[in-house]
């Protein structure tokens, strides 16, 4: 059609050939245009916020999660699990991402095989337990304590009714310093939540970074290692701005993750349900992981 033969407007304008190429990139540029939407990194925590207490799935996240791959953007878990922990709630999930955060940080895998859910380790971050551990047996006697070791083997002290110990090895107190770990798990049922977050305060570990759970648990990690450093390494090798991420958790264990976050322009989003000061830390808040609020956050992308 000749340019006479248009109909008369004055926001229609003929482009020659030259200059077509560069109004297709215009259009391609989020800058200029919402066309393309820009990918996103989003990182799951998963007890409390996909899981449920019983390890069934919060409402509509398997589906969401989906709409969220249809959007383009690579959807992970960061999680203070060990790899044998999630591995499971990966297939459950529909989901083989390219990078797995496990441990709190300690260790990221990467994808060999996404049909069979084979991983290698990428990074995995150590440390000499011997020091935390007698500090904390000074001032937790009855506790339970479990390490993991860097090729995943797990060894615990005694048997707890909410651990996973399929291929775990029960061991002395003493020999779960024997070598270097990438995690401390220690489980003090006799205590409330508060006294414990007190009890450990007081003690004053150093040298490590810690996180205190829902009750009397806590996950001790490499100092300076929590889940933001295995995600600032897989959004680095994915090459994703820092600005086009999103977090999702529940626990304090997610504070570092949401730092991270905030910092650098992205989103960090608390469950409901999660402590005051989880809350308090997130930018945005969505609903309890019973109603299904990741499902809510990943179907508004």
């Amino acid at each position: 059609m000749s340019e006479a033969h248009l109909p008369r407007t004055e926001s229609i304008e003929i482009a020659g050939q030259k200059e077509a190429p560069k109004l297709v990139a215009r259009a391609r540029d989020p800058e200029n245009s919402r066309v393309e939407a820009e990918r996103l990194l989003i990182a799951l925590d998963l007890d409390g916020t996909v899981l449920l207490e019983d390890e069934s799935l919060s409402p509509g996240v398997v589906e969401a999660i989906e709409h969220a791959h249809r959007a383009g953007h690579e959807v992970m878990v960061a999680t203070g699990r060990s790899w044998d922990g999630t591995r499971g709630i990966l297939r459950v999930l529909e989901i083989a991402p390219e990078y797995v955060v496990c441990s709190n940080g300690a260790v990221v895998l990467r994808r060999v095989d996404g049909d069979d859910l084979r991983y290698e380790h990428f990074r995995v971050e150590t440390f000499d337990p011997t020091e935390v551990l007698t500090q904390l047996r000074v001032h937790l006697p009855d506790a339970r304590y479990l390490v993991e070791l860097p090729d995943g083997e797990r060894l615990y002290t005694e048997y707890l009714d909410d651990w996973n110990l399929v291929e775990a090895q029960r061991v002395t107190f003493e020999e779960l310093g024997a070598r270097p770990v990438c995690r401390v798990v220690v489980v003090a049922p006799e205590h409330g939540e508060q006294e414990f977050v007190d009890l450990v305060a007081g003690i004053g570990l150093h040298q490590v970074s810690y996180s205190v759970g829902w009750t009397a648990w806590l996950d001790i990690a490499p100092q300076d290692v929590d889940k933001s450093t295995g995600l600032e390494l897989v959004r680095t090798e994915l090459g994703i701005e820092p600005a086009h991420v999103l977090v999702i958790g529940d626990g304090r264990n997610d504070l570092g993750m949401f730092r991270w976050a905030l910092l650098n322009g992205g989103r960090a989003v608390a469950m409901a349900q999660g402590p005051q000061e989880v809350r308090d830390a997130a930018g945005e808040i969505t609903a309890s992981v019973q109603t299904g609020g990741v499902a809510a956050v990943l179907r508004s992308l």
